[in-house]
């Protein structure tokens, strides 16, 4: 019920958006969801590292997702994808924060101080990606690269106790016209 209530609000606060934008451009508004229990690489903007397969942390659960909300021209898109490997966490750290540099300047989150208000405004004010307030896990490795409104982020750990290896964690998020400045 409330997830149909916030559909409908976005795709009316689209349409209202499409309609102040007709003057402009005689384009069709469009309106749309897209949910899935996959993402892969395309859907990521980075390759899946070499050997992995899914993780699941219970049987019954998915390694990954893909849900996407767009009206005219507001959109949301998330996609993320749970790996494990054999190789070893500071390898596939490695892999991906040279697979991110395609984004611009990678930030390691891992541990990084809370921003201060001026940093935070700055970043605000600009749409610079920042590490926020992210926390990690001891021996967790985390980092981001893009903007505000387009972010890829990688988290890796140690595998569970007992096994060798990492798992990682790979997330896009998207959020086209919601955090325009004007």
């Amino acid at each position: 019920m409330i997830a149909a209530a916030l559909i409908a609000g976005f795709v009316l606060c689209g349409a209202a958006k499409a309609q102040d934008d007709k003057s402009k451009d005689n384009s069709n508004f469009s309106a749309g969801i897209t949910a899935g229990e996959h993402a892969d690489a395309k859907d990521l903007g980075l390759p899946i590292y070499p050997g992995s397969k899914p993780h699941k942390d219970n049987n019954d659960d998915s390694s990954g997702g893909n849900f996407g909300l767009f009206g005219g021209d507001v959109g949301f898109k998330l996609a993320v994808v749970k790996m494990e490997t054999k190789e070893a966490p500071y390898k596939v750290a490695a892999y991906y924060r040279k697979a991110l540099k395609k984004y611009g300047t990678v930030l390691d989150c891992s541990n990084a101080p809370a921003p201060t208000q001026a940093e935070k405004h700055a970043a605000e004010k600009s749409g610079a990606l920042t590490c926020d307030d992210d926390k990690t896990k001891p021996g967790e490795m985390l980092y981001k690269a893009g903007t505000k409104a387009e972010q890829h982020i990688v988290s890796v750990q140690p595998a569970d106790a007992g096994a060798s290896g990492a798992v990682y964690n790979l997330v896009y998020v998207s959020t086209k016209g919601l955090d325009d400045k004007k």
